[in-house]
């Protein structure tokens, strides 16, 4: 391979890397998020307690009325979107009033709802920790007037549609009261271990984990309803809410919530597992706002053997990827990044050595070369099949990753067709042979590459983030870096080789 074809396969490989299907908005046209207020990011919003607040300097407002609103935080954010709009007490969200900039470097006006300059957004993704606007109330506003802001720290973390304060129309008795920041959506605190001991109660009932269903939790808030739900998995993507919990209860401590619940050992409902068998438990989390509940991002934390649950309580382990889709990766590695990799090498550059020397009749560099093609095709093919043995199918969540695997495989398999009908070395259509088997290993090259690069994010191989991204990144400059030394190594060979025959 060239260096330039080198270069383009580094350089295909990080960009794919770090492409997204949606847009990037750093110049902070986001009229297309006006409504929802949602970011095309890919990713979901965080629910940890945002550290950012907005505030106004007035709890009320006239029609004509001019209102300083400010988003700050204790850490830098690079994007936001900020909105007014009707609370939704009055029966409607619509955009109300207008806004004013105060500092047009670093902010800029838009249109949303067909309403010019209803919203506020950045124009760079510069990092800034503050930002102050003027909001102006309409002739027409309504009695409460609520603020939203979409705050973008980073692109893959960024808080969603955050309610600011409301501020009422003068002679309106605000009901119920509202705070004046931005409130926090509740915290998940999580124990480092996999699961905390259960108690075991008397009469047969015993307490265990199941699905939570959290509603309406917002703990900066006077009210705070949680509701406890137990669902059966039918399929991948459809829950079926069963009865049987009782003794619900729960408490709010220092940011943590904690929920107790019982069922029995036995149910008498045909299809209703027992509590006195051994299982493997799964723990998945998602994040829930606004009353909805989001599917988790991450793969099942499953513990490493199975626990009977009315027995003594103890501290569990386990993984979040199976070792099937860790073969899988191991594998492909193995197969692209060292023997695909060296018998490439081989083929490159040390045709000319061992020139009197055979291996079971054939050069040697061409038999090193097969040989370690054969084992790179083996190895793909096995490693392929395993996520559809473990999925049962095909992924619908893995992106553009297996897409790239099954090419990465149909040209595998086409290398050693068109190597079984190569001409002659001495034939006119020689030069065919040699250009279509250096094209076709160097596409596949390339697509396992950037394959390998959106495999390492794929939630069923969690490998240690950053540092497996940057051995990956080492590895594929290390090869493009070796390869152009010894390409110009391999020119200037030739070059000393014909001044010596003149």
């Amino acid at each position: 391979m060239s260096s330039v074809g080198l270069c383009c396969l580094f350089f295909i490989s990080v960009s794919l890397h770090y492409w997204v299907p949606a847009g990037c908005y750093a110049n902070g046209k986001v009229t297309e998020a006006c409504g929802n207020m949602e970011p095309h990011h890919g990713v979901p919003g965080q629910t940890i307690p945002s550290p950012y607040l907005l505030t106004t300097n007035s709890t009320t407002f006239s029609p004509g009325d001019h209102v300083q609103v400010i988003l700050s935080g204790t850490s830098h954010f690079e994007g936001f979107l900020l909105q007014a709009k009707g609370t939704a007490s009055q029966g409607s969200a619509f955009t109300v009033g207008t806004f004013t900039l105060t500092d047009p470097k670093r902010t800029q006006l838009l249109t949303c709802n067909k309403q010019q300059d209803s919203a506020v957004s950045h124009t760079s993704d510069a990092r800034q920790k503050e930002v102050v606007v003027v909001w102006n109330a309409p002739q027409d506003s309504p009695n409460e007037v609520q603020f939203f802001v979409t705050v973008v720290a980073h692109y893959s973390v960024l808080w969603v549609k955050l309610p600011g304060p409301v501020i009422y129309h003068h002679g309106v008795t605000p009901y119920p009261p509202q705070s004046t920041v931005t409130s926090p959506p509740v915290q998940m605190t999580t124990s480092p271990s996999l699961f905390r001991p259960v108690s075991i109660t008397t009469f047969g009932w015993t307490m265990m984990p199941m699905i939570l269903s959290l509603e309406h939790a917002v703990i900066s808030e006077p009210e705070c309803e949680i509701s406890i739900n137990m669902f059966r998995l039918t399929n991948q993507h459809h829950l079926t809410p069963l009865s049987g919990l009782s003794a619900v209860s729960w408490r709010l401590t220092d940011g943590l919530i904690q929920c107790t619940f019982s069922r029995p050992v036995k149910l008498a409902n045909p299809g209703r597992y027992d509590l006195d068998q051994e299982y493997f438990l799964f723990i998945a989390n998602g994040h829930a706002q606004y009353g909805k509940i989001w599917k988790h991002s991450r793969q099942p934390l499953i513990s490493t053997h199975r626990k009977r649950i009315t027995s003594p309580p103890e501290i569990l382990t386990g993984s979040r990827a199976p070792t099937i889709m860790k073969l899988h990766g191991a594998l492909m590695l193995l197969a692209w990044m060292l023997t695909g990799s060296v018998g490439t090498f081989i083929a490159s550059f040390y045709k000319p050595d061992w020139p009197n020397q055979t291996l079971l009749g054939q050069k040697v560099w061409f038999q090193v070369h097969r040989g370690l093609m054969i084992l790179t095709v083996t190895l793909t093919i096995v490693a392929f099949g395993l996520p559809f043995f473990y999925r049962k199918g095909w992924s619908k969540h893995a992106g553009v990753h297996p897409y790239l695997g099954c090419g990465v495989l149909a040209l595998s398999l086409i290398q050693p067709i068109i190597a079984a009908f190569r001409p002659l070395p001495d034939s006119d259509r020689r030069y065919i042979f040699n250009w279509a088997h250096w094209g076709v290993g160097s596409v596949t090259e390339i697509m396992a590459v950037a394959a390998m690069f959106l495999g390492m994010h794929q939630s069923s191989l969690l490998l240690p983030q950053p540092w497996a991204m940057h051995v990956l990144i080492g590895y594929v400059t290390w090869l493009a870096l070796f390869r152009f030394l010894l390409l110009v190594h391999k020119h200037h060979i030739k070059k000393c080789t014909k001044t010596l025959n003149r």
